[in-house]
């Protein structure tokens, strides 16, 4: 790879995103009223003195899955827009390398996904009170491991679509089983044993049991961090098999 050309990815893809105002409605607030709608949810909840509330712990997970799920849909359209429009192929006649076309898009996506992750957490936080162990650096480190893991994840997936439906229609392959099988819904160790092994070789999952982590511990933990690692792992790996799969266009 090439820093230079990497970071002038990187610019392009961040002065194209500045102008188009519904990506950034998107990727900035969507996450943040889905959010308002979970507290809502709970919001006539009835508990004993002292009892946690149940937002505390739904809400923390959803501060993970929302941005993955929206930066998975905004990355595949988008990366999808450049090839069918014909920018793609023209940027690979020049020297840019695959590798520094995909790492420049995950590197400007990855900032927003910060920002995205910065307003979620804050929302909860001193918004609507949520109330863990853990301290709220910890929570958003997690939560932008999981937005970038939904930007590599999108990179990858607009290689094998043809058209935004096509794009949108990997949302129940690679994003439901995720959330329905990470352990947000049913413990990982109630599960039929077949769904718990697929479970535990999902991304989403260990960054649920990172959440947790830090939700019933005040100081990081060595599995925090273990799992932390294996996320970024997963992201790296991803993002570079997106540049092994990337096609110049989409016919």
């Amino acid at each position: 790879m090439d820093a230079w050309m990497l970071l002038a990815t990187t610019r392009r893809v961040l002065g194209q995103l500045r102008h188009d105002h519904r990506s950034i409605a998107m990727i900035l607030v969507v996450p943040a009223l889905l959010l308002t709608a979970v507290y809502y949810l709970y919001g006539n909840e009835s508990l004993p003195p002292g009892a946690p509330r149940t937002f505390d712990r739904v809400g923390l997970m959803m501060l993970a899955i929302f941005p993955f799920v929206v930066m998975f849909l905004v990355t595949s359209i988008t990366m999808l827009r450049e090839r069918t429009s014909g920018t793609l192929e023209r940027l690979l006649t020049t020297p840019v390398h695959k590798a520094d076309l995909l790492f420049g898009y995950g590197l400007a996506f990855s900032i927003m996904a910060a920002l995205q992750s910065l307003v979620a957490t804050a929302v909860a936080y001193w918004v609507f009170g949520l109330n863990i162990e853990g301290p709220p650096g910890l929570v958003m480190l997690i939560a932008v491991i999981n937005a970038v893991l939904g930007v590599a994840l999108g990179l990858l997936c607009s290689a094998f679509a043809r058209t935004e439906f096509q794009a949108v229609q990997f949302m129940p392959v690679v994003v439901v089983p995720q959330i329905l099988l990470c352990g947000l819904f049913v413990a990982r160790d109630r599960m039929n044993g077949v769904l718990e092994a697929i479970s535990n070789v999902l991304p989403l999952t260990f960054s649920v049991d990172a959440l947790q982590e830090i939700a019933s511990n005040s100081e990081a933990t060595g599995q925090l961090w273990q799992d932390t690692a294996i996320m970024a792992a997963i992201v790296l790996g991803v993002l570079l098999l997106a540049a092994l799969t990337l096609r110049r266009r989409s016919a």
